[in-house]
C-alpha cells in the first residue's frame, strides 16, 4: 500500500474520531443525549441526504459527458456490482420472511448497499492515483461518476418498494398490487436521491449548461458530503456503539472486502475479457471498503445504523490487510 493511501486512510480514521469525541462529550445534544428523532447523529444525516448529497449528484449527472465514458469497463463492472446488491437483497428477504417480525422492513436493502456501495472518493481516488497514475485514475473516476447514481437509485426503489408492500399488508393504501407499485413508483422518483439524479440527466440530454454561480453553489454544497459524512460514522459511533452489531459488521465487511472483488475480478476477466490496468483499476475499486453513502441510507429508513457504521469502520480497518492481498491477486492473474 503507498504512503498516499495510507495517510488518506489515517486522515479518514482522524475525523470519524473527532466526530466520535464529538459525539461522546454530547457538545451537539441539546436533548440530554439520548438518541431520538432529533439526536445530531440523525440531524447530520438527515442535512446530507436532503441538502448536500443531492447537489453533489444532481451537478455530478448534469455535467456527465456520456459520450466519453468507457462503456465496456463500466458494463464489466457495474454487471457484477448490481448482481451482489440483488442476491445480497434476496438472501435477506427471504430471511425476512422465514423469520417474520425479526427484521425491520427496510433491512435487506440496507444490508444490501453496505455489501456493494464501496468508498470510492475518500479512499478510492487517492488509491487509483497511487497506484495506476492518471490513466487509471481516468477508468476509476469514471466509475465514479455512475456509481452512487446507480447503486443509490436501485436501493432505494428496493426499499420503497418493500416499505410499499408492508404499507399494503397493513391495508394502509389498497389492495391491489397497482397500488403497491403506484407508491413505489412515486416514493422512488420524488425522493432526495433519485429526483435530482433525474433533474440532473434531463438537464444533461437537453444540452444546458450550468451557470457559473449555480455551479458554484452545488459544488460547494457537494464537497460538505465527504466530512461531513466521516463524522457523522464518528457521531453514530458514540450514539449506537457496536454492541450486539459486529457479527453482522464482519460479515458485511467480508462480502464487500472479499466476496464483491472475487465475483468482480471473475466477472470482469473470465466474462467480458478485461485486463490489464483496466482489470486492476475495477477489482481494486470493488475491493473498497464500505462508503459511509450506506451509513446515510440506513439513517434515512432508520434501521441498523449501528451495524453498519461498525462496517464502515471495520471494513476501513481490514482494508490495510486485505488490499495487498487483491494486488497480489492481481500480479498472478496478469
Amino acid at each position: 500500500m503507498s504512503s498516499l493511501v495510507f495517510f488518506k486512510l489515517v486522515a479518514i480514521f482522524v475525523v470519524v474520531a473527532i466526530g466520535w469525541v464529538v459525539g461522546k462529550l454530547k457538545w451537539l445534544d441539546v436533548s440530554g443525549g439520548e438518541a431520538s428523532a432529533s439526536d445530531p447523529a440523525r440531524t447530520l444525516a438527515n442535512a446530507a441526504y436532503y441538502v448536500f448529497v443531492p447537489a453533489l449528484l444532481f451537478r455530478t449527472t448534469a455535467r456527465i459527458d456520456f459520450k466519453t465514458l468507457p462503456w465496456g469497463t463500466l458494463v464489466a463492472v457495474f454487471v457484477p456490482l448490481i448482481g451482489m446488491l440483488i442476491a445480497v437483497y434476496a438472501v435477506q428477504r427471504l430471511r425476512s420472511h422465514q423469520q417474520p417480525g425479526a427484521m425491520a422492513v427496510a433491512a435487506p436493502a440496507v444490508r444490501a448497499i453496505s455489501s456493494a456501495f464501496g468508498n470510492t472518493v475518500q479512499v478510492g481516488i487517492p488509491m487509483a492515483a497511487a497506484l495506476f497514475g492518471e490513466t487509471g485514475l481516468a477508468i476509476h473516476l469514471a466509475i465514479v461518476s455512475l456509481h452512487a447514481l446507480v447503486l443509490l437509485t436501485l436501493s432505494t426503489a428496493l426499499v420503497e418498494l418493500d416499505l410499499a408492500h408492508a404499507q399494503h399488508g397493513r391495508g394502509a393504501i389498497g389492495t391491489h398490487l397497482a397500488a403497491t407499485l403506484l407508491s413505489t413508483a412515486r416514493n422512488t422518483v420524488i425522493h432526495p436521491v433519485v429526483l435530482p439524479v433525474l433533474i440532473g440527466l434531463s438537464w444533461n440530454l437537453l444540452g444546458l449548461p450550468l451557470p457559473s454561480v449555480a455551479d458554484e453553489i452545488l459544488q460547494t454544497l457537494g464537497q460538505a458530503v465527504v466530512p461531513l459524512c466521516l463524522v457523522l460514522i464518528g457521531l453514530s459511533l458514540a450514539y449506537y456503539g457496536v454492541q450486539g452489531a459486529a457479527r453482522s459488521a464482519v460479515a458485511l465487511s467480508v462480502l464487500k472486502l472479499l466476496v464483491l472483488p472475487a465475483l468482480v475480478l471473475a466477472v470482469a476477466h473470465w466474462g467480458f475479457h478485461l485486463n490489464g490496468l483496466a482489470l486492476a483499476v475495477v477489482v481494486m475499486m470493488a475491493a473498497l471498503p464500505i462508503g459511509s453513502n450506506a451509513l446515510i441510507f440506513a439513517q434515512r429508513y432508520r434501521t441498523l445504523e449501528a451495524e453498519t457504521t461498525a462496517a464502515t469502520v471495520f471494513s476501513t480497518l481490514a482494508f490495510v490487510a486485505t488490499a495487498p492481498l487483491w494486488l497480489a491477486v492481481l500480479r498472478w492473474v496478469g
